[in-house]
C-alpha cells in the first residue's frame, strides 16, 4: 500500500512538473548595436563642418530587449516586451532617460488580434514600417519630423488585428509622455489629471490592406496638451494632429515605398497654428550581399516658404547574417528660415544646404 501511495505521489509530482514546464514563459534576449562616423557641412550660420559619432541613431537605433511568451491554450498567448534604447557613443539611455523607453508592455493575442497595455509603438510608427525604406536612419524623414521615429505612447492601451490582409489598429493613451527630459521623445505630458479627462490624451488609429506584392494604409494621430507640455501644447484644448497615407509595391526583389504626412498644430498663442505636408518616395533593391536604398522627401509648410527637400542614398553590405557595414550620402536643402539638419538631432545654419556622408557597422544579436 505504501509503495502504491509513493508511486501515485511520484506520478502526481511528475504531471505537475510537466504542467508547470508547459506553462513556463519563453524569454528571448535580442538587440542591435549600431554606430558609425558622420561628416556634415554647414552645421552653423558660419558654414563650419563637423565630423562626429552620431548620438541618436546610425542606420538603426541601438537597443537591447527582452521578449517573453506563454501559451495559454485555446489559441491564446500571453506576452511581454521590455526594450531599452541606448547611445553607443556614450552608453546613455535614450527615449528621455527611460529604462525601457522603446517598449514596455504586456498583452494577450489570439485569432482576433493583439491587445497591449503599457508604453508602446502607436499607429503613426506602425504606418511607416513597410513603406519608409530608410526607416530610423540618421539621414531620413525622421530628421524632418522627429516625432516619426519616436511615435510611442505612455499609459496606453493598444489593439492590432490582421484579417486576411485587412489591417486594423488603434491606441488610446491616458497620458502620452511621462518624461520631462526634453526632445521629441520626452515632452512632459503625463496626463491623468483629475477634472480634465482630455489632458495629455492621445488617440491613434490605422486601417490598411497588406499582401506580399503591395500594401496601402492610412493613419490618424491626435496629441493633446497640458500645463507645462512642450511644443506649445500647454492646454488640453491644444492639439497636434498627423494624418498619413502610405503604400508599398514589390517589383520582383525591388521595393517601392511612398507616403504623405499631413500635420496640423493648434498650439498656444505664442506658438500658434501651423500646417505642413511631408511627402516621401523611396526604393530598395538587394543584389548579392548588398542592399541599395534611396529616398527623396519634401516638406511643404503652408503660409510660409520655410520648406525643405531631402535626398539620401545608402549602401549596406552583409558580412554575415548578423553583421553589416554601410555607407550613406545625403543632402538637405533649407528654404527661407528653415533650419532642418540632415542628421537626426543635429544642427544647420538657417536657410543653408547641408551635405553629409557616413560609414558604420551594425551587429544584431
Amino acid at each position: 500500500m505504501k509503495k502504491t501511495l509513493r508511486s501515485a505521489a511520484a506520478l502526481v509530482c511528475t504531471l505537475a512538473g510537466a504542467t508547470a514546464a508547459q506553462a513556463q514563459t519563453n524569454v528571448q534576449i535580442y538587440g542591435i548595436v549600431d554606430s558609425g562616423i558622420a561628416h556634415l557641412t554647414n552645421v552653423n550660420s558660419a558654414g563650419d563642418a563637423i565630423t562626429k559619432v552620431p548620438t541618436l541613431t546610425s542606420s538603426f537605433p541601438s537597443r537591447v530587449g527582452f521578449r517573453g511568451t506563454e501559451d495559454l491554450g485555446n489559441g491564446l498567448q500571453a506576452f511581454f516586451v521590455l526594450e531599452n534604447g541606448f547611445s553607443v557613443d556614450t552608453g546613455v539611455q535614450q527615449q528621455g532617460g527611460r529604462l525601457f523607453g522603446r517598449q514596455a508592455n504586456v498583452g494577450i493575442k489570439g485569432a482576433w488580434g493583439t491587445l497591449t497595455i503599457g508604453r508602446q509603438q502607436n499607429m503613426t510608427y506602425i504606418s511607416g514600417l513597410k513603406t519608409d525604406v530608410l526607416g530610423p536612419h540618421l539621414f531620413a524623414i525622421g530628421s524632418i519630423d522627429p516625432y516619426l521615429p519616436n511615435a510611442r505612447s505612455d499609459n496606453a492601451i493598444g489593439y492590432m488585428g490582421n484579417f486576411n490582409g485587412l489591417v486594423l489598429g488603434a491606441t488610446w493613451s491616458f497620458g502620452r509622455d511621462g518624461s520631462a527630459a526634453g526632445g521629441p521623445a520626452a515632452t512632459n505630458c503625463a496626463g491623468e489629471v483629475g477634472g480634465d479627462s482630455k489632458a495629455c490624451r492621445q488617440i491613434t488609429g490605422l486601417i490598411g490592406y497588406e499582401t506580399r506584392a503591395w500594401g496601402l494604409n492610412a493613419s490618424w494621430d491626435q496629441l493633446r496638451g497640458n500645463t507645462g507640455a512642450a511644443a506649445g501644447l500647454t492646454s488640453s484644448i491644444n492639439t497636434d494632429v498627423r494624418k498619413t497615407a502610405n503604400g508599398y509595391l514589390m517589383l520582383g526583389a525591388t521595393k517601392l515605398g511612398a507616403g504623405v504626412i499631413a500635420r496640423e498644430t493648434n498650439a498656444n498663442p505664442a506658438t500658434g497654428f501651423s500646417e505642413s505636408n511631408l511627402y516621401y518616395f523611396g526604393a530598395s533593391h538587394p543584389f548579392g550581399a548588398f542592399v541599395l536604398d534611396g529616398q527623396i522627401a519634401r516638406r511643404d509648410t503652408k503660409s510660409s516658404n520655410n520648406d525643405v527637400d531631402m535626398l539620401v542614398a545608402r549602401l549596406t553590405y552583409a558580412m554575415s547574417k548578423r553583421t553589416f557595414v554601410y555607407s550613406a550620402i545625403g543632402r538637405m536643402d533649407n528654404d527661407g528660415a528653415s533650419a532642418v539638419a540632415l542628421d537626426a538631432g543635429g544642427t544647420v545654419g538657417a536657410g543653408l544646404t547641408q551635405n553629409g556622408v557616413m560609414v558604420g557597422l551594425r551587429h544584431h544579436f
